[in-house]
């Protein structure tokens, strides 16, 4: 069988890249392991895909750091602006959330989806589906790729088979694979956008219950502090939740390390000064003197996390009244500053995304053509460049894919 350009997978970054490229007339074919395009699109933002973030090119390169210089080119190229205009000239609108999150007005990953096939039908682009492509090899004039039952010769070939979170969608690596077999360098896979496990017992003990806004820092000998903010989740054997997720992001390299744990500092009342927060539970004592400390923080917090924190800070049980000025600052330390110490990462099959991949510096960006071997290009999450929660990871599946089918040179030969 033969191509003019190969695109081995048939996610975000595949989609795009193949509905680019065709529509310049170029002869697109895609090849998906799966029995169908995009299984991991339709998991992204609990089902509702968020696909992008507003913001201009060089905030949201800000955002994506240590990998901004590398995307900068591919955001100015297909940046938050051209990826809603894209699905509202394919009959999908969006709309931007007070956090600066772009989602489907429709709320469904299942209309983004759609949409792409459609855009990729409507320019012709192929597929084959159910084939796994091992091994790939440059020829003269081009590649030939390999499955199962087919020799597929192509003049130029894109990979977007996406990273090794979610291994059940289809994400198992295979990318990297093909990417090493043409002598290119992989950065070891690890898990980012991941909850974290704790020494301690009792966030476990909580699992399910959230916090709609924490603030929270990383302390670990010799290192930079890290910060995020945002809700939170207890998990069964630690933290999730975005906040969480994102402060995963700053630590990846850190815990899979046969080194201390690293120690978070976890403020419930962001918006609160130590003061502030001291003299509103005064108040509040005051006010209801009969009343147990953990039933007028459960009017603060939820109230399992209200009566272990009243356990941690040693009042539990105890009356308004009763509550000494050392148990009133112990319980106000417990609050603007809960610690608990992070021995690992959730395993990366459970990640969002991962950190790693080939590696983004032999990759022209300007193009996603390989600096190592000419014809190949590669875009989305094979590539060793992350962004965090809110959209910004499908933004760089868009833009790079976008940007490697704008690209996408055929020798004449083909």
């Amino acid at each position: 069988m033969k191509t003019d350009l190969c695109i081995v997978g048939a996610g975000p970054a595949g989609l795009m890249a193949a509905i680019f490229a065709a529509r310049r007339g170029i002869r697109t074919l895609v090849v998906e392991r799966n029995s169908t395009a995009g299984r991991k699109l339709l998991k992204t933002g609990r089902g509702r895909c968020n696909l992008t973030h507003v913001g201009t090119p060089d905030e949201l390169a800000r955002a994506c750091e240590p990998y901004g210089r590398f995307l900068k080119h591919a955001f100015y190229t297909f940046g938050p602006d051209r990826v809603r205009r894209f699905f509202h000239e394919q009959g999908l609108e969006t709309r931007v959330e007070a956090d600066g999150c772009v989602f489907p007005v429709s709320d469904r990953a299942t209309d983004v989806k759609a949409v792409l096939l459609g855009a990729a039908a409507r320019a012709g682009v192929r597929f084959i589906y159910g084939r796994r492509i091992f091994p790939m090899a440059k020829e003269p004039g081009g590649f030939v790729l390999h499955s199962e039952d087919v020799a597929i010769r192509a003049g130029v070939v894109v990979i977007a088979t996406g990273g090794a979170s979610w291994p059940q969608t289809g994400s198992t690596g295979d990318g990297y694979a093909l990417a090493a077999g043409l002598d290119h360098g992989i950065i070891e896979p690890r898990a980012i956008l991941v909850p974290l496990v704790t020494r301690e017992a009792w966030p476990g003990a909580l699992q399910g219950v959230g916090v709609e806004h924490v603030a929270i820092r990383s302390r670990l000998a010799g290192m930079k502090h890290a910060e995020a903010k945002g809700p939170m989740m207890f998990t069964q054997d630690g933290l999730g939740g975005p906040a969480v997720l994102n402060l995963s992001r700053r630590l990846a390299g850190l815990l899979d390390q046969a080194g201390p744990p690293v120690e978070l500092h976890i403020d419930l009342f962001d918006g609160l000064t130590a003061q502030a927060l001291e003299q509103r539970l005064i108040t509040s004592c005051q006010a209801r003197p009969r009343k147990r400390i953990e039933t007028i923080l459960a009017e603060w917090l939820p109230g399992a996390l209200a009566e272990r924190l009243c356990t941690l800070a040693g009042c539990a049980e105890t009356q308004a009244s009763q509550l000494s000025r050392p148990l009133r600052e112990a319980l106000v330390r417990m609050l603007k500053d809960a610690t608990v110490h992070v021995v690992r990462t959730r395993p990366l099959r459970e990640a969002t995304a991962t950190r790693g991949g080939v590696d983004h510096r032999q990759i022209e960006p300007t193009t996603m053509q390989s600096r190592i071997c000419p014809g190949l290009y590669l875009a989305g999450e094979v590539i060793d460049a992350d962004g965090p929660c809110g959209g910004y990871n499908l933004q760089i599946a868009f833009a790079t894919g976008a940007l490697a089918g704008q690209s996408v040179t055929v020798p004449a030969s083909v």
